[in-house]
């Protein structure tokens, strides 16, 4: 706030609260300089919920002390915090090389969410709205929101799911949609190679690349009784 602003708020104050009214010339610009060094950052309103007139008129209301800068302070840095707390950072439309670029985009959104001239920008939660149109032509190119470049570059980084990915491509039945009888790998987990120890426990489970025989012979079989079941139902 600058003088004026706060000249004004001093005066909604005294309107309130009489006690505060200062009469003599000095004490009135000794109150104002006071004033201004202690709330000089702090904005009288800002277009997201703050107002210096309404924290004060709080204070009145429920406190038989008079207005101090501190309780004007206090309720702002309270805003700032749960303004900041609310905020997720977006991320920036600079060229992330430009690292000077980044970093002042990053820090000024910040500043303005702090500062209540812009609203936190929170993760958007899950809807049942329409996909994206650009989205869906791309699910309708690719099968997937993951490129098929993208694919095979991770392909030797996730050997289980590479060899999942490539046994549907060729009709064959998903292993992993059924539970190995073997090691006991649950639904959507890779099989896993398990040393027994000469007293029957288990000394390791490292994931397997390839999914156990009998794993594969009980999705085959089930894939083939859902294809029986589909026929008849289609003729």
């Amino acid at each position: 706030m600058d003088r004026r602003e706060l000249a004004a708020l001093l005066a909604y104050i005294g309107r309130l609260d009489p006690r505060t009214i200062r009469t003599d010339k000095g004490e009135a610009r000794d109150q104002l300089a006071t004033w201004h060094e202690l709330l000089g950052d702090v904005p009288m309103t800002t277009p997201h919920g703050w107002d210096a007139r309404a924290a004060a008129r709080q204070h009145i209301r429920v406190s038989p002390y008079q207005v101090l800068p501190a309780d004007i302070a206090r309720p702002w840095e309270s805003y700032r915090r749960d303004r900041l707390a609310r905020h997720t950072d977006p991320t920036p439309g600079a060229d992330p090389d430009d690292q000077a670029a980044w970093t002042a985009e990053l820090v000024g959104t910040r500043r303005a969410v702090a500062a209540g001239s812009a609203q936190p920008a929170q993760y958007r939660a899950i809807t049942s709205s329409q996909l994206d149109p650009d989205l869906k032509a791309r699910l309708r190119k690719n099968g997937s929101c993951i490129p098929p470049e993208a694919r095979v570059a991770l392909a030797p980084y996730r050997p289980a799911r590479a060899a999942r990915e490539a046994a549907v491509a060729q009709g064959q039945a998903d292993a992993l949609s059924v539970r190995c009888e073997w090691c006991q790998a649950q639904i959507g987990e890779p099989c896993r190679r398990r040393r027994v120890a000469p007293d029957g426990g288990a000394r390791g489970t490292a994931p397997r690349a390839t999914p156990h025989p009998g794993r594969l012979d009980l999705a085959a079989a089930r894939q083939a009784q859902e294809t029986e079941q589909v026929q008849p139902a289609l003729a």
